[in-house]
């Protein structure tokens, strides 16, 4: 008969082996799909990468040249005031669509819904659908007079409203999830202390959900720099390339180019930069989180 001592090994190894088969799908397809990937495309930044015939090692080539590429300075200025405004707008609105919808009464569920179900809607199929409505051809807001996607600023216009409407009831409900966290004590011991509204939310609910808005930022801030569907289906980076992105360049690098090796370094460059930002921002939220 063995003892309860013995017969405790076995059972920390049974676990950390069934521990082990569970996480094995995962790892796996981890491996498969974003590290396996990832090292290709750094190997890929240090050659010559041809789409037909042998690679040759080039390093630093690749890097060194990304300067000279005529639409990256541009493209780098376009992302950042892109992110700046479609960040500080879409914190705005879902911030504002949150508080509407925070409090349960009669009708609120229905508003909720409807505000999130712009989110549920495949964004390529979001960008086809605002292309549809908008243009001066065949679309039914066409006869306003209005080229919506035929001037710089008239199609950085349109692709902020398309954007808003998709997401803004995907953050709302990320902020929603903060405001209902925040205990209800908080704000009757305010009001029965004589704070007006206007106090109550600049003292009691924006400090406490300062946790969610770092992180709908994170969101926000990343998939900004990352924009690539809504420029290429709803503007294909025009009119006279004022609203190529920084992902259209790796991408027409890539693929009009043929420019593999060019086209994987800014992609290398470009992870770079969202792993720092996306550190930093981290840092804020991990700070916030303990305040």
């Amino acid at each position: 008969m063995s003892s309860p001592l013995s017969t405790a090994p076995r059972l920390r190894r049974a676990r950390a082996l069934a521990g082990w088969a569970y996480a094995a799908p995962t790892a796996v397809i981890v491996a498969v799909l974003f590290i396996a990937p990832l090292v290709l495309v750094v190997v890929m930044s240090l050659h010559k990468w041809p789409l037909l015939g042998p690679a040759r090692p080039n390093f630093p080539a690749n890097y060194t040249k990304i300067p000279d590429d005529p639409l990256f300075l541009d493209s780098v200025l376009f992302t950042l005031k892109y992110t700046v405004i479609i960040t500080v707008l879409l914190s705005a609105v879902a911030l504002g669509l949150a508080l509407l919808v925070q409090d349960r009464r009669p009708g609120v569920g229905f508003f909720r819904t409807a505000f999130f179900l712009p989110g549920a809607v495949g964004f390529a199929a979001a960008a086809l659908l605002f292309y549809g409505l908008l243009n001066n051809d065949f679309g039914p807001f066409g006869f306003l007079g209005v080229n919506w996607i035929g001037s710089p600023n008239m199609a950085l216009t349109s692709t902020i409203l398309l954007v808003l409407w998709r997401f803004a009831g995907f953050n709302m409900l990320i902020l929603l999830t903060g405001l209902q966290a925040i205990p209800v004590e908080v704000y009757e011991a305010a009001r029965a202390d004589g704070a007006n509204r206007w106090q109550i939310f600049t003292r009691i609910t924006l400090p406490l959900l300062r946790p969610t808005l770092a992180l709908m930022l994170i969101l926000s801030i990343t998939g900004s720099l990352l924009a690539f569907d809504q420029f290429f289906i709803f503007t294909n980076g025009g009119p006279d390339n004022s609203t190529v992105s920084m992902v259209m360049v790796v991408y027409r690098n890539a693929f009009f180019r043929f420019d593999l090796g060019g086209a994987a370094a800014l992609s290398v460059v470009l992870l770079v930069v969202l792993v720092a930002l996306n550190a930093v921002q981290m840092r804020i939220l991990r700070g916030a989180t303990t305040r």
